[in-house]
């Protein structure tokens, strides 16, 4: 008994060790995937092994291009792997095996060098080496099959070497397309599968993506072709093949140094060239742009509350997130700690207010589970300053403007959307918590496109808005005398709280350091809206007046 006791105890570790794989916390559908394709590559390799014939050329050929891939892994060790589904020159070496090798040495040469990888490089998941090991094998072999189908009829009867050797490589060039697509829809099913936030087109269309690709294939081409005539060549292409590694790493390198870590967002100093650049280019063309600060809402900061590795976790959904809502062209990136910045081209001020309260939305759906499996909700309040077409104002200016918002949507309550326009005042977002539907319809009506008709007040201010005031961090008089008529203009039931927040409004602005201009066009703009906003509640009223 005490001998079938002492089996039953490693039997059940061993069970216990195997439910913790981290495979079994994918999807069904995935599991069964990747067990097909692991099927699929092993019963290809035994029915190719059963009807190989073994030649002394071929296992030199195999052992010369299995040894410079490994020696190109070993170069890169250091650095470490890379991430995602880019990969490095090791298609430039196991090509070559899949275009002048029997058919059974394809799928071997990817097996060896992800077991170097994992012993050498880095280690992961056992099923995503196991994964992309049988991936690149079926990928392989495809090549091989295409290549020994097609090198007959179109190379065989050349008419000269020149001829022959065109066609060879277009032959080539086509098996490797066709290893490229055959690996990509095997390994970014799973990966889209693990992970729905990925966006294939990125990984798979981006510059560097296809460049990399097109200079992967270029040179096997170039190293499968040299070796069908010498061996000898491998001496010449390994070094070759070394400096384009090394051109390939540094861009990568460039790539990295421009995003955040945690977030895969741009970085501050990136963000802020390029949104320059941006700010530049539609003062030029007198285009309206839109810039927006985010900051997180916590009591306490996640890392402190939570610990370090959920505050990571918070910041990379939240990097996730924005990098799905926002459009292709906008600028997203992580300012400091929890605040975010984003710059959005070409977008008028209700375009604007309209994604920063979609990107306030998304962020409040982001499911979160503490270590403790805890379930934690996450808020953001949004600051959004706007440059109108034909407006004139530099970067910094909008980004103390979206602070200062960002700063009054705090103060009202969080989990809210507020913006200054630069013609149209002040609004505020869905976001708000107790305010009322007609409430939320005034505040939004300071944003409607009507409310830049000229009036007599803005006329008499416009000239003065060309001056800036040193006195930067003072409330301009005549700007407190603008927002103190429209708060009278506007209904009774409102004009205390309007008139609190204008103040409040213009104490941020002049703190921002936007000058005694600013604070007069703001003050201009506030009481255009107020007219605006009088003549909307009037007219059911003449309307009902009317016999």
């Amino acid at each position: 008994m005490s001998a079938v006791a002492g089996l039953r105890l490693p039997a059940e570790q061993a069970v216990r060790a195997l439910r913790t794989w981290p495979v079994w916390q994918l999807p069904g559908w995935l599991v069964t995937f990747i067990t097909a394709v692991t099927v699929a590559d092993s019963a290809v390799i035994m029915v190719t092994a059963a009807h190989a014939t073994v030649r002394v050329h071929d296992l030199m050929l195999f052992a010369l291009l299995l040894a410079c891939d490994a020696a190109s892994l070993e170069l890169i060790r250091r650095a470490g792997e890379s991430a995602g589904t880019v990969g490095d020159m090791h298609p430039v070496w196991e090509l070559p095996v899949a275009i002048l090798l029997p058919v059974v040495y394809a799928p071997f040469c990817p097996i060896i060098r992800l077991i170097l990888t994992q012993w050498r490089v880095r280690r992961a998941p056992l099923h995503r080496r196991v994964l992309s090991a049988a991936a690149l094998g079926l990928s392989y072999l495809a090549a091989a099959l295409v290549f020994h189908r097609l090198i007959g009829p179109v190379a065989g009867g050349g008419a000269d070497l020149v001829r022959r050797g065109f066609a060879w490589m277009t032959v080539a060039a086509a098996c490797g397309v066709a290893q490229h697509l055959v690996n990509s829809a095997l390994v970014l099913t799973a990966v889209k599968g693990s992970d729905r936030a990925v966006r294939l087109r990125d990984v798979q269309l981006g510059r560097e993506s296809l460049y990399t690709d097109i200079t992967q294939l270029c040179v096997a081409v170039l190293v499968a072709f040299s070796t069908a005539s010498s061996l000898a060549a491998l001496i010449f292409a390994f070094p070759l093949a070394t400096v384009l590694l090394r051109a390939l790493r540094h861009a990568r390198l460039l790539n990295d140094s421009r995003t955040d870590s945690k977030t895969g967002l741009l970085n501050a100093g990136t963000w802020e060239r390029e949104a320059e650049a941006e700010v530049t280019r539609a003062m030029r063309f007198r285009t309206s742009l839109a810039v927006a600060v985010i900051d997180l809402d916590w009591n306490e900061p996640p890392n402190q509350a939570y610990g370090r590795m959920f505050g990571d976790e918070v910041l990379r959904q939240i990097g996730q997130c924005l990098s799905q809502v926002l459009r292709a062209y906008d600028l997203a990136g992580r300012f400091s700690g929890e605040e975010f910045v984003l710059l959005l081209p070409q977008t008028r001020a209700v375009d604007a207010f309209r994604i920063a309260d979609r990107v306030r939305n998304q962020i409040a759906g982001i499911p979160l589970q503490t270590p403790d499996g805890e379930s934690v909700r996450v808020t953001a309040s949004v600051g959004v300053a706007t440059l109108d077409a034909g407006s004139d104002r530099e970067l910094s200016e909008l980004l103390a403007t979206a602070d200062a918002a960002l700063s009054r949507a705090k103060r009202h309550g969080r989990n809210q959307v507020q913006m200054i326009s630069s013609t149209r005042g002040l609004s505020v977002a869905t976001g708000l918590g107790n305010e009322s539907a007609a409430t939320r319809a005034r505040h939004a009506a300071k944003v409607a496109p009507e409310t830049a008709k000229a009036t007599p007040e803005t006329a008499k201010v416009a000239p003065e808005t060309a001056k800036v005031a040193p006195e930067t961090a003072k409330v301009a008089p005549g700007a407190a005398r603008l927002l103190a008529v429209a708060a009278q203009i506007l209904p009774a039931a409102d004009r205390g709280r309007y008139a609190e927040e204008y103040r409040a409004e213009l104490r941020e602005i002049a703190n921002a350091g936007l000058g005694r201009g600013r604070q007069l066009l703001y003050a201009s703009r506030q009481l255009r809206a107020a007219r605006q906003l009088r003549g909307e509640l009037r007219a059911p009223q003449q309307r009902r007046a009317e016999p």
